[in-house]
């Protein structure tokens, strides 16, 4: 739950072991950025406070606390920061120190049961938890650094991630000193958020027990050593058992544990459950909520899906306080935005309602949008857009997209297993395992019906919620299903936007001819594109929820078309995405080597060949010797050619021709004998056909004391093409430099350079592109990043030629590979033929996972399964007809913690061996 901490730690510690890994992402909240230079020192002041257990108790508990200040001593509006569950105090010190120096006084504490606090966790009950902070409120009125609105009244904002996140919406609602709040990827309605419910009109006294998530927290929390579990690596925990609750609570209080224990065994809620839960939510007093609230929402978040901050923002509007809603591009089950720009927009709402500044608080309604085809063939990876008002989940403007399937029976398993499964709660990182074409997503043949539409004839931008009638009847008094919108490509993948699912119960479906419902799909940002289909899919079980024991027959049908949500005004960003996402050297063509190839004399070229018009690239008899080499070849009789759509791997060991075949390719050089045809016209240096080619064979050539900017606007000035031919906001948006392009280029880093070089390189939007060694200097997020450029360009139907020794990064992107050794060709063709069949695969575990030997004797006893062996890394599998997608779903039912998938070094084992071979 409510599971905040610092974004980056939890970054680094979602690639850790399984339970690290859920830990962490729980772990969702503020955090800073480091500053450039001397920054200001900052004042931290410590203390236990004594707080009433409740009021008018006689009993106490001790919270630790941190105050942070810098800059004088003159009085200034303080700020609350909240940590999320699992964590303390300590993970907030960055961000403290960062709002400190901006001119706040910052008051950090560590929640009951948690760090060095003592006490028991209550889940922000108000006569505790949220008690607690009227009394922090106390404490800070009495400090002289602390500006006051009235005596015992200080000027104050509220702000932290999830379970952060909802004390300060709860305080807000009962300490009416607060001024303004930013609550972050937190719950409005607990209990519907662990018991959802997609039927509109119901209630979560109908809804599906959300049993993955709660488990997690539950389970984990019940131990004694809180913080070894949940904070995965804190140095801070949560002590020692109070003991005073039920063997195995924890510091959880005993209400809590008797209320999961209870919710578990029976599978769903109780109405005893409901109000507990319901107690401790905003949603209690949402009217009382009537300060000025950000609502930061995570689009990748299953456990408070954008559903409960749309509520947030609704009951805040209702009371008529000013409230914006920033749907942010991450949230606990992982997602790829960063805190810096949401950290950012909560200081600025604090400046203008704390301060009074006139700061901007930017727009009412932000989203991150993640994909989306531009015309440069490109996906924005991270991109915002923006509108004046806030939509709500059902948009501006309504689409209806008609379904065609006709009614189909689905079977409820007995005992829900095997479950059908949309996504692994807080485990982003196994998003890898789509590679291998099994994903995330997977639903067993007669667990679910699906409902297609039409090819979409343009593309369908999804914000908020859909919405479609069903009509469900049963052999039982209720059915339990799973509703998913997936989009499918025209080659039949299918995708499951955000990883997200809708658990609906429906009562009274055996009722004669059943029931039909209205159901509310999870509420995502998503682009349908031109030519893809929307899938309704309705299944009967799914692993993160609990399903009914009892095996069932269901018939469904779709009532009615989908209607999907739309907000036309949303105005997507212009200005280039953020660096740390297109730090992605592409490749550039030289201007310097232009201008000596339009004053070289030109050969005269062979005539055209027009059934070659279409094809990227013919190499045939290729051969180049050296000066002073009489008997030894660089490149030798040297032939390939190369498709549309391809990306090319060129392969070999150092010295084997690879870039001086790059070299003659792009005219630098002169073969000794053979021929190079790009799209049918013959390669003579400053042939015309060059400038349908982009290349970085040996670096981009900058001249230093120009800007950035300067610098492309000379490279394409030299070209002699038209300026409108240039692209140059595509190109600008891929470098991402921001303020940088208008300084010189003398000024900037290695990766500044290499962003500019991608630039360069893309002005123009050349057909073919070659790359030499692109990847040199890259961190692993940034060789990443390349590798799906180079994919989404050819997939556009541009090719590209990658040399590179990086073989795991050419077996991923590249569909063929062209190998050479000493010259010579080896081999050539598919890279599915040339590293084998790849069926042999290995699943690396957890580190201390003892069950491998058990694991792997029942994996061989399977069907489409050749073998199956314990491995010092985990477990080596071959397979032998079973899909890759089974396989991963039967590590789950075996509860295998299994931390990734992938070949075992296929393309390795055939380098070598071609490489050996040739020698």
């Amino acid at each position: 739950m409510g599971f905040g901490g610092a974004w980056r730690g939890w970054w680094t510690r979602r690639r850790a072991v399984l339970a690290g890994a859920v830990a962490a992402a729980l772990l969702v909240g503020g955090g800073s950025v480091a500053l450039a230079g001397q920054p200001e020192a900052v004042h931290r002041e410590d203390r236990f406070l004594e707080m009433p257990e409740v009021a008018g108790s006689a009993d106490s508990v001790r919270i630790d606390t941190s105050f942070f200040t810098a800059g004088g001593s003159g009085r200034r509006p303080a700020v609350l920061l909240a940590h999320g569950f699992g964590g303390s105090k300590d993970e907030l010190r960055p961000r403290a120190e960062e709002l400190a120096r901006q001119g706040y006084a910052v008051l950090t504490w560590s929640a009951r049961g948690f760090g060095k606090s003592t006490g028991q966790i209550g889940l922000n009950q108000p006569e505790r938890e949220v008690a607690d902070v009227s009394r922090l409120l106390d404490w800070l009125a009495q400090r002289p650094e602390v500006q006051l609105d009235a005596p015992g009244d200080p000027k104050v904002g509220v702000t932290g991630a999830s379970y952060g996140g909802a004390v300060s919406l709860l305080a807000a609602g009962y300490d009416g000193r607060i001024d303004a709040i930013a609550p972050q990827i937190t719950w409005f309605d607990l209990a519907d958020a662990l018991f959802p419910q997609a039927v509109r009109g119901s209630s979560a006294a109908d809804g599906v027990f959300k049993k993955l998530w709660a488990g997690i927290f539950f389970t984990t929390g019940s131990s004694s050593g809180l913080s070894a579990g949940l904070a995965a690596g804190s140095s801070t925990g949560a002590g020692a058992d109070s003991g005073d609750g039920p063997v195995g609570c924890g510091r959880f209080r005993a209400e809590l544990c008797e209320m999961y224990d209870r919710v578990a065994a029976a599978g769903r809620p109780d109405a005893d459950a409901v109000k507990l839960l319901e107690h401790s939510s905003p949603s209690a007093v949402a009217d009382r909520i009537k300060v000025p609230t950000l609502v930061v929402q995570g689009q990748q978040d299953s456990l408070f899906p954008l559903d409960q901050g749309d509520r947030i923002a609704a009951a805040v509007a209702a009371n008529g306080a000013p409230v914006a809603v920033d749907w942010f591009g991450a949230g606990h089950d992982g997602g790829q935005e960063t805190s810096t720009r949401a950290d950012a927009r909560i200081t600025a709402w604090f400046d203008h309602y704390l301060k009074g500044d006139g700061t901007g608080t930017g727009p009412a309604f932000r989203v991150t949008r993640t994909g989306g085809v531009d015309s440069t063939g490109f996906q924005a990876v991270l991109r915002g857009a923006d509108a004046d008002a806030y939509p709500g989940l059902d948009g501006t403007a309504r689409r209806e997209v008609a379904l065609t399937g006709r009614e189909q029976r689905i079977a409820n398993p007995p005992g829900g297993s095997p479950p059908n499964i949309s996504t692994l709660p807080g485990i982003g990182a196994l998003s890898q395992l789509s590679t291998l074409g099994a994903g995330l997503s997977i639903d067993f043949p007669g667990q679910y019906a699906s409902f297609d539409s039409a090819p979409l004839t343009a593309s369908l931008d999804l914000t908020g919620a859909s919405a479609v009638s069903v009509r469900v009847a049963a052999d039982t008094p209720e059915a339990v299903l799973f509703a998913k919108l997936y989009d499918v490509a025209p080659d039949g993948k299918q995708t499951l936007p955000q990883q997200l699912v809708a658990p609906l119960r429906v009562t009274g479906a055996d009722a004669p001819g059943g029931r039909t419902v209205r159901i509310a799909l999870p509420a995502v940002e998503h682009q349908f594109p031109a030519g893809h289909r929307l899938r309704l899919v309705l299944a009967s079980t799914d692993l993160a929820y609990a399903s009914p024991a009892q095996p069932a027959t269901y018939t469904v049908a779709a009532d009615g078309p989908l209607t999907v949500p739309t907000v036309p005004g949303l105005r997507t960003e212009s200005a280039p995405v953020p660096d740390r996402t297109w730090v992605l050297p592409l490749v550039a063509l030289a201007a310097a080597a232009l201008l000596v190839f339009a004053r070289r004399r030109r050969d005269a070229a062979p005539a055209p060949d027009p059934e070659l018009a279409d094809v990227p690239l013919v190499i045939t008899g290729l051969s180049k010797k050296y000066k002073g080499s009489t008997d030894r070849y660089a490149v030798r009789e040297l032939s390939f050619r190369v498709e549309r759509g391809q990306v090319l791997g060129l392969l070999g060991p150092n010295g084997a021709g690879k870039t001086t075949t790059l070299r003659m390719l792009m005219g630098l050089i002169r073969p000794d004998a053979g021929g190079i045809r790009v799209f049918g016209q013959a390669i003579r240096p400053g042939a015309p056909v060059l400038s349908r080619v982009g290349a970085f064979v040996e670096g981009a050539g900058f001249l230093p004391h120009l800007s950035g900017r300067a610098n492309l606007e000379s490279y394409w000035a030299a070209t002699g093409r038209p300026v409108e031919d240039a692209h140059f906001a595509e190109a600008l948006e891929i470098a991402g430099l921001g303020e940088a392009l208008e300084r010189a280029v003398r000024t900037y880093s290695q990766g500044m350079r290499q962003r500019l070089a991608i630039a360069q390189a893309m002005l123009g939007l050349p057909d073919l592109l070659i790359l030499d060694e692109p990847t040199n200097g890259l961190d692993p997020p940034q060789i990443r990043e390349m590798r799906e450029v180079m994919v989404r360009y050819a997939a556009a139907g541009r090719t590209v030629i990658v040399s590179s020794h990086l073989l795991a990064e050419v077996e991923q992107s590249c569909t063929h590979l062209v190998v050479m050794e000493r010259g010579q060709l080896v081999v050539a063709g598919p890279t599915t033929e040339i590293t084998g069949a790849g069926e042999q695969l290995l699943v690396s575990v957890e580190d201390g996972f003892e069950g491998a030997d058990a694991v792997a004797g029942k994996l061989a006893g399977l069907a489409g399964i050749a073998s199956a062996e314990a491995v010092d890394a985990g477990l080596l599998v071959r397979l032998d007809g079973l899909p890759a997608s089974r396989l991963t779903a039967e590590l789950v039912r075996l509860g295998v913690p299994v931390t990734g998938i992938g070949p075992q070094r296929r393309l390795e084992d055939a380098f070598l061996s071609l490489i050996r071979g040739a020698a």
